[in-house]
């Protein structure tokens, strides 16, 4: 495609980025320095960069881009949206869009979530959840009933409540936390347990170990517990089977509230619109969503409320406010897209797609474990996996699983494969809609990646 004219060349379009871009986790000392990999067009699975280089997207953009790039209807919604109505305030009134997004929503989530709180993102989808467990037991007479338990590994998002509740420990910042507020469980990894113990064993393990922090901590000081069905960007941990359906028992039991953050398990990744009840049989009071909703063609979150915790408030509270929204809540031209998404979702079957073509993603995925003495643990479940490898076992440093990772990502994307790694963590989450020949083409690439890597480190 021939640029406009007068339009900025390749070199300034650089310049203007390093210069003026401060991207999301970027070097205070170095971003100045770093040049981003410039991407133009999408198609399906792939992408093109500035320089016409073709990439199977590996991450599916950031977890979220369940029907590929490039849908032309999806384009047509969105701009008839914007020609009929483009915004309208959430305070005063609402739109088309927004009310039948949120029918669409409720019929699909589990029990009685029927109440959607559309927020802006994932992140903030979180934080209203957090302050809805603060709300609660503020206006059930319980203030001292506020600190939330989350999990090692965990990635729940980037404002202030929501990065709290990470608990990668890796992820170190200089920026404020609620500390005060947030308990860590430790990592629920099943490949940690010792040798001899079977995943049963762990698990209960696991149970009796939240339930004596429960105590020690006082039930009446924990209002909530978040969880991710899959813990993501901590690695695709999947928690052993019947886990949560445990820890929700616990939480029934000390009258704690679970919110379940589907931000990446929701819409599709795991072959249903949500996982919490269908895949590991939990009801929880809320759930989270974002990323998928939309299929990253436009920005949207939403915090699903379930109509006891809503019925508890509204008996409680008198004229309380829900004292929560954003100036984009519920944006007519987000929910169109999302509701456009939904659509083409449930005529292409892409949701049983996931699930025929998921035994392809694992099987190949865990084929990789099984050649490659580099390659330490594999972990996946739907079109989730990661492989996270050991480099140097001499050195286990984050500094040397970062120089890993970076080798690794530059040697796939030279080979045509966009990886996300976490230092020597690959993961994986490709656009819904992948063939089973482009999972072949993906994995082919990150074996071709790990045997120039697995000759360079055993050298």
């Amino acid at each position: 495609m021939t640029p406009p004219a007068n339009s900025p060349s390749p070199s300034e379009l650089t310049a203007w980025d390093r210069d003026h871009n401060l991207h999301p986790w970027g070097g205070l000392g170095t971003w100045k320095q770093d040049e981003y990999q410039r991407l133009n067009t999408g198609d399906g699975v792939y992408l093109w960069d500035s320089e016409g280089k073709r990439f199977i997207d590996g991450p599916g953009g950031m977890w979220c881009v369940q029907i590929g790039y490039g849908r032309e209807e999806m384009a047509e919604a969105i701009a008839d949206q914007v020609r009929k109505m483009v915004y309208a305030s959430p305070w005063s009134s609402t739109s088309e869009p927004a009310a039948i997004l949120a029918r669409k929503i409720a019929e699909r989530t589990p029990g009685d979530l029927n109440n959607v709180h559309y927020t802006t993102c994932g992140s903030t989808a979180v934080d209203t959840a957090l302050r809805t467990v603060g709300l609660y037991n503020n206006v059930l007479g319980r203030p001292e009933k506020k600190r939330i338990l989350s999990r090692e590994k965990a990635y729940h998002g980037s404002t202030y409540l929501a990065s709290s509740m990470t608990g990668k420990e890796r992820f170190k910042t200089r920026f404020d936390k609620a500390q005060d507020i947030v308990h860590f469980l430790p990592d629920v990894n099943p490949n940690l347990r010792p040798d001899g113990m079977s995943p049963d064993d762990w698990c209960d393990a696991k149970i009796e170990e939240m339930e004596k922090i429960i105590l020690e901590l006082g039930p009446d000081t924990i209002g909530g517990f978040i969880a991710e069905p899959i813990l993501c960007s901590g690695g695709v941990i999947v928690p052993p089977k019947g886990y949560h359906a445990k820890t929700l028992e616990l939480c029934r039991k000390y009258d704690i509230l679970y919110i379940s953050d589907e931000v990446v398990t929701g819409f599709g990744r795991l072959g249903h619109w949500f996982a919490s009840e269908t895949v590991f049989d939990i009801v929880p009071d809320m759930i989270t969503c974002a990323k998928g909703l939309t299929s990253g063609y436009l920005p949207l979150g939403a915090c699903i409320m379930s109509d006891r915790i809503m019925k508890d408030m509204r008996d409680a509270g008198e004229d309380e406010l829900f004292y929560n929204g954003y100036t984009y809540s519920g944006h007519p031209v987000s929910c169109a897209a999302a509701l456009k998404n939904m659509e083409i979702m449930e005529r292409e079957d892409i949701l049983g797609h996931v699930l025929r073509v998921s035994e392809v993603f694992q099987d190949r995925l865990h084929s990789i474990g099984d050649r490659f003495d580099i390659v330490g643990e594999v972990r996946g479940m739907g079109l989730l996996g990661c492989l996270e490898c050991r480099p140097d076992l001499s050195d286990e440093s984050f500094a040397a699983h970062m120089q890993f990772g970076n080798k690794l990502d530059a040697a796939c994307e030279r080979m045509g494969l966009m990886l996300r790694p976490f230092g020597n963590m690959a993961v994986f989450s490709p656009p819904l809609v992948i063939s089973e020949a482009e999972v072949d083409e993906m994995f082919t690439i990150m074996e071709a990646g790990l045997e120039e890597l697995n000759a360079e480190y055993n050298a």
